[in-house]
């Protein structure tokens, strides 16, 4: 059998067309001359999540959805029926809704690929694909060569010592030679971390850098180090949870105008569905910890932690540093930050299903640069006057106010719509 060698895309599509055919992982295994457990995990480590329903009937998951009596509960002109059990977004204002998960996929082979009833079914399809796969593992290659090659003891201690000298105008070229025995990295290693925005110093205090034409670059930004992971996986959320009962979850997450333009900062409170959004001129760490800063000050110590007990992240480059936001000036402990599993975004479907709200004022594509933190307060002030059917027909603002108090949401600069004004187009900014 093959050791300590990577699958290639040809025996992926191998394994695809095998499942397809409703073979096992031993069957696949010897085909191949590997291991069954290696097919296993690589099936199981890259499943494609669809939507799709099948031939006359939409997506729907729903388990009452066979004697549902429900009608046009998404009250959407593009629902083009009147009963929600043939609708496929229905389901998501339904208070009875129930997601039905299909028992064969707890089971080998984990997908749908070879299901005799899959063109009958309307849950949500599980597929393995080897084009996917292969790109999945192509991206994971890439980031786990590159990244932040230290701690974050070790970052704080090289900005501590690096930052206050580049704000006195000396050149990373005269820092580096003078104190090698003190850094030990390159020049150019510096310069990618002070642009990724990991030191207090900017490239504003970098005289001949803002000067520069910005090279082209085709490699990615950093992203989230595995050490800053240690402790704070999803399965470390989750445990998390298990221990404190009744926790409130915070989701976080960057929306992307168009490429190197303006991003947004999202902040969701899962249990009220209220959501904050930030406008950043780049989408990196720094920006991040400045808006944590910011609300901490205007909320209060004591507000912000009751709020932010515990956050869920991706691994976005502008979440590298989550220490400084755990972690208050006083050096006490404000919030838990916490990391999805790598390509897993539905591990914080909340704040991603909230972004469509986003999108339909602000379609994907549209440049963010003409906009001001103004017009997105009034954006998420319409989100969040609107009244959801499962939070009881009220809206994520009435229902933070119920749970937190009208006094922090006065903090906050949020304001009622009245229901009949909410605009949710792009006609709202016009």
């Amino acid at each position: 059998m093959a050791k300590q060698t990577h699958l290639t895309l040809t025996e992926r599509f191998t394994i695809e067309s095998m499942l397809n055919n409703s073979e096992s992982f031993k069957a696949i295994g010897r085909k191949l001359g590997r291991h069954c457990t290696t097919i296993s995990k690589e099936v199981r480590g890259h499943i494609l999540f669809k939507k799709t329903g099948c031939y006359g009937h939409s997506f729907n998951d729903c388990a009452n959805r066979r004697q549902c009596d429900y009608t046009n509960l998404c009250s959407s002109p593009k629902c083009r029926s009147k009963s929600c059990r043939s609708c496929s977004s229905c389901h998501l204002h339904c208070p009875d809704y129930f997601k039905e998960y299909c028992k064969n996929l707890s089971a080998p082979p984990y997908v749908c690929n070879g299901c005799s009833e899959r063109m009958k079914c309307t849950l949500e399809k599980h597929i393995y694909s080897a084009v996917s796969s292969h790109n999945e593992y192509k991206l994971v290659r890439s980031e786990s060569r590159s990244g932040i090659s230290l701690s974050e003891n070790e970052l704080s201690s090289l900005n501590s010592f690096i930052s206050p000298l580049i704000k006195k105008g000396q050149s990373i070229h005269h820092i580096c030679s003078n104190n090698k025995a003190e850094i030990m990295f390159s020049e150019k290693t510096i310069y990618n971390y002070v642009d990724a925005g990991l030191f207090s110093a900017i490239n504003l205090d970098l005289p001949r850098k803002v000067r520069c034409r910005p090279r082209k670059s085709n490699h990615d930004n950093f992203k989230v180090d595995r050490g800053c992971r240690i402790g704070r996986t999803y399965k470390d959320f989750q445990k998390y949870l298990s221990s404190v009962p009744g926790c409130p979850v915070v989701q976080m997450d960057s929306v992307i105008g168009t490429k190197g333009g303006k991003v947004l900062l999202t902040i969701h409170f899962v249990k009220a569905e209220f959501m904050l959004a930030f406008l950043r001129e780049r989408n990196t760490a720094a920006s991040v910890f400045y808006i944590f800063e910011e609300l901490y000050q205007t909320l209060s110590p004591e507000n912000f932690k009751k709020l932010f007990q515990v956050v869920l992240t991706d691994n976005g480059s502008e979440f590298s540093d989550p220490l400084s936001l755990e972690m208050d000036e006083d050096n006490e402990l404000r919030t838990r930050i916490f990391y999805c599993d790598p390509s897993a975004p539905y591990q914080k479907g909340a704040i991603e299903n909230n972004h469509e709200f986003i999108r339909r004022i602000l379609p994907k594509g549209t440049s963010f640069d003409n906009l001001t933190q103004e017009k997105i307060n009034l954006i998420m002030n319409h989100i969040n006057s609107y009244r959801r059917a499962n939070l009881g027909d009220k809206s994520p603002y009435e229902m933070f106010r119920i749970l937190y108090g009208q006094d922090i949401l006065d903090a906050l600069g949020a304001v009622l719509i009245s229901p009949n004004d909410i605009n949710l187009t792009p006609e709202l900014l016009k």
